[in-house]
């Protein structure tokens, strides 16, 4: 089985960079299941193609199943996993590429964060749906999909097609966001995985989704194939990516309708996702006074919404009028700024193009109304860099982004932020790992992206000594149920310039 990577970005070779693997070399891994080997059929500075060949060995693969794999029996010895792309071919890519999944580059490390123009080629696919089900998952995710649905035999077309497509994805994406869509949705369009699942594949895919999984509208149907049908694993994970995604919608709606296989129906997956719903909204509560029985009566709300109420509420209590959101994401805060009025000029950055994309499918700018349009600025930028169009806003958000950055690019940031830009207020929200203890299922940080978490003693030492460096005085504020013993899950820090400065 085969899957193809090229970039025509200048120069293409840098692909090379980003995935580890030098152009001029054939790279052979060994898997328990056959080899990996990865080689470039082209690589010139204009255009240049990776190569992921995998070679299953049947013998090996049956020896290392269990009675669970879902290709037992006859299938153990009758099947296409040697021909065609699915889970093993997933395994073998989060085995090769693991560096750049992460989005980690040494030699280049400016090179991960830079949107590329990417092809993928899957030349033989089961896709258990079809073509429109390949759309349906990867279109929302920003790219422009080609799938064409293989025949059984090109010799006798009176046979009809098979259930294969041959796919090609192109889009501007992070090389590593497109990994990490492959990782996941390649056993999903197969509906079945070779290996027996456990409670493990819930950290898996939480990483692996970060910040396009929990605002998929397909997200119910990709849990419930991806887990194989283990309710709980799914249900579980979903409620991960609706508590600590950072770029995550609150509710998580029943997905549309798909063919419905072994007698499942859409009733099953809309329970799946209310009940996910209900889980993430137990979560994290409000807890603003009332007492214990009003307490218990009110329903909680997921923490990602209690923070965008906080920032939103002293937003108005200073008295901003014009606002950017730095990092912006998916436009969530910049969607809830847009439906107030008194903020007259609102603007999003973003790092990345794909976010923004999706931010402005998802505010429906192409149908906004002119008078909310003329009120909004998108643009694509980093905050590391000085860049004028920072500049000139009563108030900045950084809402759950400095933990993305490498502490030695925090300097940066600082800079750029509170020494160039300047704004009259600045709202940075963050993590406080002390809490992390209250999450049940959370091993190490809240986010695979995530560069570090801070305690609160941190917290407030970073605010206090960016807030003299750069002329600003800092109140830190708790965000969420400030547990007595570990404090609240998101701390903010609220910067105002001092008058002199």
């Amino acid at each position: 089985m085969l899957l193809t990577i090229t970039t025509t970005a200048t120069p293409a070779t840098d692909l090379g960079f980003l995935l580890h693997k030098h152009p001029e070399r054939v790279q052979e891994f060994g898997q328990s299941f056959g080899t990996a080997t990865v080689f470039y059929p082209e690589a010139g500075e204009e255009r240049c193609t990776a190569a992921l060949l995998l070679e299953v060995d049947p013998i090996a693969l049956v020896r290392s199943r269990g009675r669970n794999s879902p290709d037992f029996s006859l299938s153990q010895y009758v099947n296409d996993r040697p021909y065609a792309a699915s889970s093993l071919l997933a395994v073998a890519l989060a085995d090769v590429f693991r560096t750049a999944r992460a989005g980690r580059c040494k030699a280049r490390p400016e090179l991960p964060g830079t949107p590329l123009p990417l092809e993928i080629q899957v030349p033989a696919l089961p896709c258990r749906g079809g073509p429109e089900l390949a759309r349906r998952l990867f279109e929302p995710l920003g790219w422009a999909v080609e799938a064409q649905t293989l025949p059984l035999d090109e010799g006798f077309p009176e046979w009809g097609d098979s259930r294969y497509v041959r796919l090609t994805l192109r889009g501007t994406v992070l090389l590593a966001d497109a990994l990490n869509h492959l990782y996941v949705l390649l056993p999903v369009l197969d509906d079945g995985k070779h290996y027996w699942m456990a409670s493990d594949e819930i950290d898996k895919l939480v990483r692996a989704g970060a910040g396009w999984l929990g605002g998929h509208p397909e997200r119910g149907l990709i849990a419930r194939r991806y887990f194989g049908r283990r309710w709980a694993l799914a249900r579980t994970a979903l409620t991960r990516l609706a508590e600590l995604g950072d770029e995550t919608e609150e509710q998580l709606e029943p997905a549309l309708a798909e063919e419905a296989p072994t007698g499942e129906t859409a009733a099953d997956e809309a329970a799946v996702a209310e009940a996910a719903v209900a889980e993430a909204e137990a979560v994290e509560g409000a807890a603003e006074g009332g007492g214990e029985e009003a307490g218990a009566a009110r329903k909680a709300r997921p923490l990602n919404t209690l923070r965008r109420e906080a920032v939103l509420r002293r937003l108005e209590e200073l008295g901003a009028v014009s606002v950017i959101d730095l990092g912006c994401g998916q436009g969530e805060l910049v969607a809830a700024l847009l439906a107030r009025p008194r903020f007259a000029r609102v603007a999003g950055m973003d790092v990345s193009s794909l976010a923004l994309t999706v931010a402005a499918r998802k505010l429906r700018l192409d149908r906004m109304p002119d008078s909310k349009r003329a009120r909004l600025t998108l643009f694509q930028g980093a905050l590391t860099y000085t860049d004028k169009r920072l500049a000139g806003y009563d108030a900045a958000v950084l809402m759950e982004v400095v933990e993305h950055v490498d502490p030695p690019r925090l300097a940066a940031l600082e800079r750029v932020v509170f020494g160039r830009a300047r704004p009259r207020h600045v709202l940075v929200t963050t993590p406080n790992i002390e809490h992390n203890v209250r999450y049940e299922f959370l091993t190490g940080l809240r986010h695979p992206d995530h560069r570090f978490e801070w305690t609160r003693a941190e917290f407030a030492a970073w605010a206090a000594r960016v807030a003299a460096q750069y002329g600003y005085h800092v109140a830190v504020e708790p965000v969420g149920e400030d547990d007595p013993e570990v404090g609240p899950p998101t701390q903010m820090g609220v910067f105002t310039r001092d008058q002199r400065s």
